[in-house]
């Protein structure tokens, strides 16, 4: 039979404690036990497995010597009804289950067979702290890929749901899921993701679904994301019925989002938890935040410069106070001083975070512009910009638009007014050139589709009679 990998039972025990390091590794465990008159060898990983199901499973399959077993696969399915259980045809596969967190069974002649009883470590379902809601549920991604599918499948109860599991990389063998809708999806779209789940040859995801990412979209040293990384399975089922694509990574609390558009990066769950109104003003603020964090410092800095371009209602947003340290340094060490106070906060203990804040920002500041170090205006411009970079939703994008500021502002200090508008020429054509997954980074402004344009800034009521986006390419754009 197919199934049949070893011989003898003694045969299949030494190879699995020589291959899965038994001795050398305290969470291997193989042991002898007894289906009815059969005995069995099990073999599994302690720290992967519910072991209170399977206690309760084997103490109704105790030694009685009652009857002969003439056929074993027959015998072993008879008595070990289990739901989870299937046989397995080659040894990779036996062990990569039970590596898996599937416990391994191998008969008297050798006959395999796996059974899932996987019980990962991890957290409970929790609402994610960088896509928090007023209103709205409260559970969010955990970093187990059964219990991430679940979430998606309480809020899509559709026969047409697909999860397609793959093991990527070579010593790894992390899972990784495809999820779709199959009466919706591109299919070009998604046997792009297929085909290049195939070539990847890595020894392992340690980084889970940021190296994925790398090494789907080839991304080298591109700032800004190709794919949107969401927490929220509410937030991912919405995309799913839109057509698009969702990858679920183990281990990993994030789920990635394709095809995507710079425009969905600005989108937040709280704008649907809101009145279609209310939304609507949500988005635009969002997308003037976006506008300004990029370009408020380096205008500043050429008004400053060039006080001539400055009509006279307008000249107090010059400088009072001039410091000795030139302006282009004061904006450049301000603004990659909050970036600062950003890195040391994540490496703080939260009880500490809040006085750090306060120490940076109120004492180092004030006293910053008592010696002269800073003029106000400088300290006033930055933080007003930091707070425009706060207020982007998508935590790689505000990093990108701060690389993309950094630009401009040099730009600006190189080549005042002239270089100003190129940089922003360069930044604005080198995102309309982008296209991963062969689609147009800012559709649907480049190239321009009106309609899907103004659905993008405003936020339509639910019950509108809206097409799908068409950058997914869905099968079916009208909604049911």
């Amino acid at each position: 039979m197919k199934n049949q990998l070893f011989t003898t039972l003694e045969q299949a025990e030494a190879y699995l404690r020589e291959v899965l390091g038994e001795g050398e590794s305290f969470d291997v465990c193989i042991k002898p036990i007894y289906v009815r008159n059969m005995e069995v060898l099990s073999v599994y990983i302690s720290g992967l497995v519910d072991s209170e199901t399977l206690t309760i499973l084997l103490a109704e399959l105790q030694f009685e010597e009652r009857e002969s077993i003439e056929d074993e696969p027959a015998y072993f399915d008879a008595h070990f009804n289990y739901h989870g259980k299937e046989p397995v045809e080659t040894i990779e596969d036996f062990l990569l289950g039970v590596l898996s967190g599937r416990i391994g069974f191998v008969t008297a002649h050798g006959h395999c067979y796996c059974a899932e009883f996987r019980k990962y470590p991890g957290r409970n379902p929790e609402e994610p702290d960088n896509e928090k809601v007023i209103r709205g549920a409260r559970d969010g991604f955990a970093e187990n890929i059964m219990q991430n599918t679940g979430l998606i499948r309480r809020r899509i109860r559709s026969a047409d749901l697909r999860f397609q599991l793959s093991q990527i990389s070579k010593l790894g063998k992390t899972d990784v899921a495809l999820c779709y809708m199959k009466d919706l999806v591109n299919e070009e779209h998604l046997h792009w993701l297929q085909e290049r789940f195939q070539k990847i040859e890595h020894d392992g995801l340690t980084m889970a679904d940021k190296s994925l990412e790398e090494w789907l979209f080839k991304q080298k040293f591109h700032p800004l994301p190709f794919v949107r990384y969401s927490e929220r399975p509410d937030i991912v089922a919405a995309h799913l019925l839109e057509g698009h694509i969702a990858i679920i990574v183990d281990t990993s609390p994030s789920v990635m989002l394709m095809p995507v558009t710079m425009f969905h990066f600005l989108q937040h769950a709280e704008e649907y938890r809101q009145a279609p109104l209310i939304g609507s003003m949500m988005r635009l603020l969002r997308y003037a935040a976006v506008l300004l964090s990029l370009v408020l410092l380096p205008l500043w800095y050429l008004f400053a410069k060039e006080s001539h371009l400055l009509p006279e209602s307008l000249s107090f947003l010059g400088i009072a106070e001039p410091s000795e340290v030139p302006l282009f340094l004061q904006i450049l060490i301000a603004d990659l001083g909050i970036e600062y106070l950003r890195i040391a906060a994540i490496h703080t203990p939260t009880p500490l975070s809040t006085a750090m804040g306060l120490i940076a920002g109120i004492v180092i500041g004030q006293i910053a512009i008592d010696v002269g170090l800073f003029s106000s205006e400088v300290v006033l411009y930055t933080a007003i910009a930091a707070i425009f970079t706060f207020a982007i939703p998508n935590y790689e994008l505000s990093i990108s638009i701060k690389v993309f500021r950094i630009f401009l502002l040099i730009m600006t200090a190189l080549f005042e007014a002239n270089g100003f508008f190129i940089a922003l020429f360069i930044i604005f054509s080198y995102v309309c050139a982008l296209r991963p997954m062969k689609v147009p980074y800012m559709w649907p402004l480049v190239p321009f589709f009106p309609k899907a344009f103004i659905r993008v800034f405003i936020r339509f009521p639910m019950s509108d009679d809206a097409l799908r986006p068409y950058v997914v390419g869905a099968q079916q754009r009208k909604r049911a």
